[in-house]
């Protein structure tokens, strides 16, 4: 690590403890965790405390913003396969300027995290801190997520009201200090489709109550996602893995690996009007803030061949197809690449047939790996959608 960038860490514990400190006690003062500080069922008020205290421990966070940055260098192997296409990123910039801002993402890879705050360092965009699964959190990549990224490791799965209230209570007053980038579907997509969205965190936000908090969506999109192998053949994630394995098998796949990831902003939705007591209110807010997502995500060629193809076609026969689904996707007001089938065509072949998914022989195209074109193909499922049934299946 370079002596400036050296020179920036020693100096940061002081002030980041110091924040840390003012967090915790305005946490511990918050109705919701000072019920929990009195005690309750087979907990004295000292263990009640001990506890809330040790979440509260693993939820901290520091920011060295220097230090992050100088993470793109040995990181260039991998993201030097992927070109970064922001869209419409003054939307964020404007609503920096005047708000808090808590970003709404998609999430398909783990380049999410890196890719989409690039984007926002490239273009100026003051730095947001995280929320990120606690798997991330292990050995080396876990020093750098909790000491130098900014990231907020979350227990997905947890019950413990304590814990949510803590959690809540946390990322509540973090809205206070910082901006926020949120994937608010708990975790990667398998299946390729945009999930459902939690509304742990979304609530978190809404108990800040500063009526200058909005939330601006963003979509990220890729024509080839590096872990689409791993996440097609599991279809859903069953057990939580280590994250060094999948930084492993990640590289692996990483071999002979370009791809374009499009991070498209979108306008900001004030939360100024939404009560955050009213669970009506927060769903409503989920739907509008799925949508909005839905409508910013990029239709690349890969994912409109893969939707369109059968197990065998000619070429023609395909680009017709694709002609067709462009229509459908135009009366729903889709983000498009390209504008018709042949052009589909002609730039999603070679990235499909070089990644094992279809095979061309002559004018004849053909499916050689079905459970990742599937995994493609889903990615357009928020769009195609009518009544639950897709337009398009294979």
């Amino acid at each position: 690590m370079p002596p400036a960038v050296l020179g920036v860490a020693r100096l940061a514990p002081w002030y980041s403890a110091r924040v840390d400190d003012d967090i915790t006690q305005a946490v511990l003062s918050r109705d919701e965790v000072a019920r929990y500080l009195r005690g309750g069922p087979g907990l004295t008020p000292d263990q009640a405390h001990q506890q809330i205290s040790a979440y509260l421990e693993e939820l901290k966070t520091t920011q060295r913003y220097s230090v992050y940055r100088a993470l793109k260098h040995p990181l260039y192997p991998i993201l030097r396969k992927i070109q970064r296409h922001p869209e419409h990123v003054e939307l964020a910039q404007g609503a920096t300027r005047s708000n808090r801002v808590v970003y709404v993402s998609n999430h398909k890879s783990h380049l999410d995290y890196l890719v989409e705050l690039l984007v926002l360092d490239d273009h100026g965009v003051r730095p947001p801190v995280t929320a990120a699964g606690i798997n991330l959190f292990n050995g080396a990549v876990g020093l750098l997520n909790r000491h130098v990224t900014g990231a907020i490791p979350i227990r997905r799965n947890s019950r413990d009201p304590a814990y949510l209230a803590t959690l809540r209570a946390y990322v509540a007053e973090l809205v206070q200090r910082h901006d926020l980038f949120l994937y608010l579907e708990g975790g990667r997509s398998y299946s390729g489709e945009i999930k459902p969205m939690k509304t742990g965190l979304l609530q978190a936000v809404m108990l800040a109550r500063r009526p200058d908090v909005v939330i601006v969506p963003v979509a990220i999109a890729y024509d080839l996602v590096l872990e689409d192998q791993t996440l097609a053949r599991e279809g859903v994630k069953r057990r939580q893995r280590h994250f060094t394995a999948e930084v492993a098998e990640m590289v692996r796949y990483a071999v002979g690996y370009e791809s374009r990831a499009f991070v498209t902003f979108g306008h900001p939705i004030s939360l100024a009007t939404v009560d955050p007591d009213s669970r009506r209110d927060l769903v409503m807010l989920k739907r509008h803030t799925r949508e909005a997502i839905g409508k910013l995500y990029k239709v690349l060629p890969t994912a409109l061949l893969a939707a369109a193809l059968r197990p065998s076609m000619p070429s023609q026969d395909l680009v017709d197809r694709i002609d067709q689904l462009l229509d459908t996707l135009r009366l729903a007001n889709a983000n498009l690449n390209v504008e018709t089938g042949r052009e589909a065509v002609e730039q999603a072949t070679e990235p499909l047939v070089a990644r094992g998914v279809i095979v061309v022989r002559g004018n004849r195209y053909r499916i050689r790996d079905r459970h990742v074109l599937r995994y493609y193909a889903r990615t357009l499922t928020h769009l195609l959608n009518d009544r639950g049934r897709p337009h398009l299946t294979h």
